[in-house]
């Protein structure tokens, strides 16, 4: 039966993996004799682009935001609001191309944030 918790007091990486591979840790999978930890490389991929895709959305969304305040206010010139423009549409664009590479759908980039309601 694995430990409750287990400390690693080296510094040597070998150490860790001996008590990663005696089965402590979250996300175990049961085996015959023993506990693995099931990574599947896919999910993990997807996993983190879901992340920086839905980090890279918010920045964007909050780009945009400032953008329409700053147009609204009047402290941007004509060539600065076309510039601004263009480059919010290509930085959509390229966070569309990305979430469909990833197979993301568009929710899948709004995280729940629990009690404080949805991401974006």
């Amino acid at each position: 039966m694995p430990p409750t918790h287990a400390k690693v007091e080296s510094d040597s990486f070998g150490d860790f993996a001996k008590i990663m591979n005696s089965g402590w840790g979250s996300g175990l999978e049961r085996g015959r004799d023993r506990q693995r930890l099931n990574l599947n490389q896919d999910s993990v991929k997807n996993g983190l682009g879901q992340l920086v895709l839905t980090l890279v959305k918010l920045l964007h969304d909050l780009l945009e935001r400032q953008a329409v305040r700053r147009m609204e206010a009047g402290t941007l010139t004509d060539s600065e609001i076309e510039r601004l423009g263009t480059t919010l549409m290509m930085q959509s664009q390229e966070i569309e191309r990305l979430r469909s590479e990833f197979g993301l759908a568009e929710e899948d980039l709004n995280l729940d944030l629990g009690p404080l309601g949805k991401l974006l």
